[in-house]
């Protein structure tokens, strides 16, 4: 235990006049982090967090359980510290440690033994919801974004069959595709069409029992049922269903247990007739650490991919939310956001907010040069971001060799091992699939990708000047 944290664990809390110096930083840095990161993602993991002290430049924040610091620490830690930054500069580090809540003390049973089997320890106590509860599904079930609605969806070119199949089952008396697997990038809408189809069935067919739930927490309940021996009425619980929707099922991938319920559990519903729909960020075929069997069944019915957005589709969702939020906005503004922005549409329409938010405070007129000042630090972000052409060239130039080489199908060593470099870099750089990837590289498949990907991390490990020569790029590419 740090010093930091062991000062807390001795003094236990501060004043409240103390507290307050530093949790209204906390509370805009969540706010940031609440625009950039997914809905379940920040519910799950950035809304439990509070703020304790702050001691010599480092920012203490509390989380619950040691499986929730462990996480977040590791996956998250570089986002809170970048938005705590940008919100006092003061703040030098973030350290996360295991507290009890201020508004909710931490139960007894938060420290019991962990349940032996290879998955995480259950970040709930033993007053969460109960399988054998009637209204068990209501409670683990999210809870949906009344913004998320077919109504308010911008369809394009990108996202039209993803959309077409999501109205498809949403409307359907009867299955009509099961299941209906979704994917595409962080931000593209996959959440957007998952709450659309609850809400429309909820309004079209009330009596259907629906359940949407990301993977996540579908794993924590059934490691939860497992701890508790509650196992049967899980099972019981979420194969009675008539829509059961699970979100982010990447999440699942390498924790077998989990895979293994949830595989009976799909083959249940579908042997019923019952609808499942499922969103993740690649294709079946690409989730890594899934079971085979699991792959496949999941690529039974239809699988939709949301590509990135087009520069018509990113205008198209600004008009619309700027009419939303009935915030008149000039033209060339919504022009120069849209081609400006094109990570995803959750930043594009934090984009506006910000321009909206700031127009209304300030009182300041909204032009291209206030955008620009008022969006720096993202502007300077998404200018930044790499393209596979950007990687083919700088990899060509570095070895020597004609662009033309990273698509052809020469497989001399000089020119293959350079290649699999570079589409190992576009993996790192770029958010475009394996598919994608492989296309740009002479229309190879997404298995020769992922080859690649592997070859070069072994290569890494072992042989020094691949090493060498991929850190070298790294720092290219990043400048």
């Amino acid at each position: 235990m740090t010093a930091v944290a062991k000062k807390y664990n001795d003094e236990q809390q501060l004043t409240q006049d103390a507290q307050s110096a530093f949790a209204d930083d906390w509370a805009r840095a969540q706010a940031r982090l609440s625009q950039s990161l997914p809905e379940s993602t920040f519910k799950s993991w950035i809304e439990p967090l509070f703020p304790i002290n702050m001691d010599a430049g480092t920012l203490v924040l509390g989380i619950p359980t040691r499986f929730m610091r462990d996480w977040v620490t590791t996956n998250y830690l570089s986002q809170i510290h970048q938005s705590c930054r940008e919100e006092n500069s003061k703040i030098f580090a973030v350290e996360i440690v295991v507290a009890a809540s201020p508004n909710k003390p931490e139960s007894a049973s938060s420290t019991s033994s962990k349940v032996s089997i290879s998955e995480p320890e259950v970040p709930y106590s033993s007053e969460g919801p109960d399988p054998n509860s009637p209204n068990f599904l209501e409670k683990v079930s999210a809870s949906l974004d009344a913004r998320y609605t077919f109504e308010n969806f911008v369809v394009g070119k990108p996202n039209e069959l993803a959309h077409a199949a999501a109205l498809r089952v949403a409307e359907a008396e009867n299955v009509s595709f099961n299941p209906l697997f979704l994917y595409g990038g962080v931000g593209l809408g996959k959440t957007h069409l998952m709450h659309a189809i609850a809400w429309h069935i909820k309004k079209c067919h009330p009596k259907r029992k629906v359940i949407y739930i990301s993977a996540e927490k579908f794993m924590y309940q059934f490691i939860r049922a497992l701890r508790f021996r509650d196992t049967v009425a899980f099972k019981d619980q979420f194969r009675s269903v008539d829509v059961l929707m699970i979100d982010d099922v990447q999440f699942i991938s390498g924790k077998d247990s989990t895979q293994e319920e949830f595989f009976h559990t799909f083959n249940a519903l579908v042997d019923q007739n019952r609808q499942v729909i499922v969103s993740a960020d690649k294709s079946p075929s690409d989730l890594e650490g899934m079971e085979e069997r699991l792959r496949s069944r999941l690529g039974w019915g239809l699988v939709a991919d949301i590509h990135p957005t087009t520069y018509e589709l990113r205008l198209g969702i600004l008009q619309a939310k700027a009419d939303h939020l009935n915030a008149p906005m000039p033209d060339k503004v919504l022009e120069f956001l849209a081609h400006k922005i094109v990570s995803n549409v959750r930043e594009l329409e934090g984009a506006l907010n910000r321009i909206v938010a700031h127009s209304m405070l300030v009182g300041r007129e909204v032009t291209i040069d206030m955008a620009q000042d008022v969006l720096r630090d993202l502007l300077r972000a998404n200018d930044r971001r790499v393209s596979v052409d950007d990687i083919q060239r700088k990899v060509a130039e570095h070895f020597n060799l004609r662009l033309s080489d990273m698509q052809s199908t020469k497989r001399l060593r000089t020119i293959a091992r350079p290649r699999q470099i570079a589409m190992y870099l576009a993996k790192q750089f770029t958010t475009n699939s394996l598919p994608e990837i492989g296309r740009k590289f002479g229309g190879r498949d997404h298995t020769t990708v992922m080859h690649a990907v592997k070859k070069v991390a072994e290569l890494m490990e072992t042989e020094h000047s691949v090493a060498e020569d991929v850190e070298i790029l790294q720092r290219m590419l990043q400048v």
